[in-house]
């Protein structure tokens, strides 16, 4: 699948639907998330909108048939000491995956993230997700860690893999 003519920009509030509906696709179909239920689109208006409201980047990638996936970066724990370091959600339509949408997402909101003032950038893989953690490593994050048998869904115990990006230095040596 080649890559569509798509427009990265920031999250709307009219977005929310169709993030939502990639959401819950992915919490029904795989193993990124460890939710098993997904929220409904209320949930994602106030998201945008705290994310947002705090200065943190909240992307979509939209092409001509509406948005093809959305990624965004939030403050990896609540703490003060974790206040320059974030972790990334990332997630793509399912038409839309393998055409290079989620390269172009995650591209922009390392930028964005710098941006932000966030000085590192944590991804966590759900169930070790094989592409999650392939996009992640092409972009330039290096394996951080992998915790065991921590989640469990669809009748399967599955890891968490950790991986990290210096946004100070445009990466971790590898």
């Amino acid at each position: 699948m080649s890559l569509p003519e798509i427009a990265i920009r920031p999250a709307l509030p009219g977005d929310a639907q169709a993030i939502c509906d990639i959401y819950a696709y992915h919490v029904a179909h795989g193993t990124a998330t460890f939710d098993t239920e997904a929220p409904d689109v209320s949930f994602w208006e106030g998201k945008i909108a705290d994310i947002g409201g705090r200065g943190w980047p909240f992307l979509v990638a939209e092409g001509a048939n509406g948005v093809l996936g959305y990624v965004y970066a939030t403050q990896f724990r609540d703490r003060a000491a974790y206040a320059h370091t974030c972790e990334n959600s990332i997630y793509v339509a399912e038409n839309a995956r393998g055409a290079g949408v989620g390269s172009r997402l995650l591209g922009e909101l390392i930028a964005a993230a710098r941006i932000a003032g966030f000085e590192q950038m944590i991804a966590v893989a759900g169930g070790g997700e094989p592409a999650s953690v392939a996009l992640h490593a092409k972009l330039g994050f290096v394996h951080a860690g992998r915790m065991r048998n921590v989640g469990f869904k669809f009748g399967r115990r599955l890891d968490t893999v950790y991986m990290q990006y210096d946004l100070t230095q445009g990466g971790l040596p590898q």
